[in-house]
């Protein structure tokens, strides 16, 4: 067997997010969200699920960081529930709420797990939604208020801020494609939204600059895919360029180089309304960042649309490959495809994969075990396409498995199961899966054997 070892003082994580573990959703003065209100409403949710109680991670989170330590985590990263800390967005804090993360990060550092703070992972306060959410520019004002009052407030290390998670997914899911709350098609609404997280973004950052606070730092989680031409023929070529500019870099260009892509804002003009800007929006967004977090599981494969100014195109999904319960293709080589690519064109930082990982029909053995190797071939493709990565000089200085525990899988309900660990929602009892103790070992020897 090969060893493959990662540098030393690599992360090892796994991802969770607040809505999708933490329950309590009316307990000690948390507001509402748009997931409360969105899950509520019927047809929304598989099966009409809502995350109500998910995990119940509120209540039983010093279980659930116990087992981070069994697992041998020295990284968590985990969201913090905006209308837990602000119930109407802005206004007066909510105290109780932030005493919730203070414990938490306190059993974190008991373990010596380092924390990583994702600011907003999609549960926008439903008072905000009520005046505009996202589309509205006065919310990246609150959202650098929310953060500015975490920054401050937060009087705990935290090793890493991450700004947004998946602004792609939730720009255009939520507000194009209505998938996602608040569940709206509009897609120019949807381009204003980008626009909006992405202020908040920059603002945000600024924010953190002026706090200073120490030995931290802070960037943003983007969703990126390797786009691929299902063939070498100039339009599928084209395609691919178009389809990689919808997906990713209408957010990297911004962030990096100071302006949308031009192919594409010439796209966007002649069929949707362009996001409102003021000048100074391009050098606000663009603030410098210490490192981005990508989150990768699949590839997207596309044949020329119907027109120039098709930007989806059309998905091929090759029938010889294999698929996750969620119908994503394995394509282990595409986390090695967009770090080098990033790395090239638009580094160098620090790079972190802060989510990768499947969802499979796993099941509960009648002793308590829980067989899923395909999720551990999985894990270690990729693992080992980031090793290859490290090898030609990217900085990549952690990686978090998605996710800690099955949860609540948005839209998708209960039914989709993601975890290192088993959740049985009846009677909140976690089993450890073989992916579990094979991450473990990973970690121990701070690498694979492959």
């Amino acid at each position: 067997m090969a060893k493959l070892i990662f540098p030393e003082g690599f992360l090892w994580g796994a991802a969770t997010a607040a809505y999708q573990i933490e329950g309590a959703t009316l307990s000690d003065g948390r507001g509402e969200s748009i997931w409360d209100r969105f899950s509520h409403t019927p047809g929304n949710i598989l099966n009409e699920e809502n995350g109500d109680v998910a995990c119940d991670h509120y209540r039983l989170y010093r279980q659930d960081v116990k087992n981070m330590a069994d697992i041998g985590l020295n990284a968590y990263r985990f969201s913090i529930s905006w209308p837990r800390i602000f119930p109407q967005g802005s206004g007066k804090p909510n105290l109780k709420g932030l005493d919730f993360y203070r414990r938490l990060i306190e059993e974190l550092h008991k373990y010596k797990i380092k924390p990583s703070v994702t600011l907003y992972h999609w549960d926008l306060p439903q008072a905000l939604e009520d005046k505009g959410g996202w589309r509205s520019r006065d919310t990246a004002k609150y959202f650098n208020q929310y953060a500015a009052f975490l920054f401050e407030n937060l009087d705990l290390p935290v090793d890493r801020w991450i700004t947004l998670n998946e602004p792609w997914v939730f720009a255009f899911i939520a507000h194009a494609m209505g998938v996602h709350a608040p569940g709206m098609n509009d897609f120019s609404a949807a381009l204003q939204v980008a626009h909006n997280m992405l202020l908040g973004h920059g603002l945000a950052v600024s924010s953190f600059r002026d706090i200073k606070r120490k030995d931290e730092g802070i960037g943003i989680t983007l969703d990126l895919k390797p786009v691929h031409p299902a063939s070498e023929n100039k339009a599928d070529l084209a395609q691919a360029a178009r389809t990689d500019g919808f997906m990713n870099r209408w957010f990297l260009d911004p962030i990096f180089r100071g302006s949308y892509p031009q192919d594409m804002v010439e796209i966007y003009a002649r069929s949707f309304e362009l996001p409102r800007a003021e000048e100074e929006d391009a050098a606000i967004i663009a603030e410098p960042i210490d490192f981005l977090g990508i989150n990768n599981y699949t590839r997207t494969i596309v044949r020329a649309g119907s027109s120039e100014d098709d930007f989806m195109g059309n998905p091929l999904n090759p029938q010889e490959a294999e698929y996750t319960e969620m119908g994503w293709e394995v394509y282990p080589r595409g986390i090695y495809e967009l770090l080098t690519r990033v790395h090239r064109d638009y580094g160098p930082l620090p790079l972190y994969i802060t989510e990768n990982g499947a969802a499979f029909d796993d099941e509960l053995n009648s002793d308590g075990t829980i067989n899923d190797k395909r999720r551990i071939n999985y894990l270690q493709g990729y693992l080992a396409e980031a090793w290859n990565a490290i090898q030609e000089g990217v900085p990549l200085k952690g990686y978090f498995v998605w996710t800690l525990m099955d949860n609540f899988e948005w839209s998708f309900g209960y039914s989709k199961k993601f975890g290192l660990i088993y959740v049985d929602y009846t009677s909140q009892k976690r089993y450890f899966k073989d992916s579990a103790y094979w991450y473990r070992d990973v970690i121990s020897r701070n690498g694979l054997e492959v």
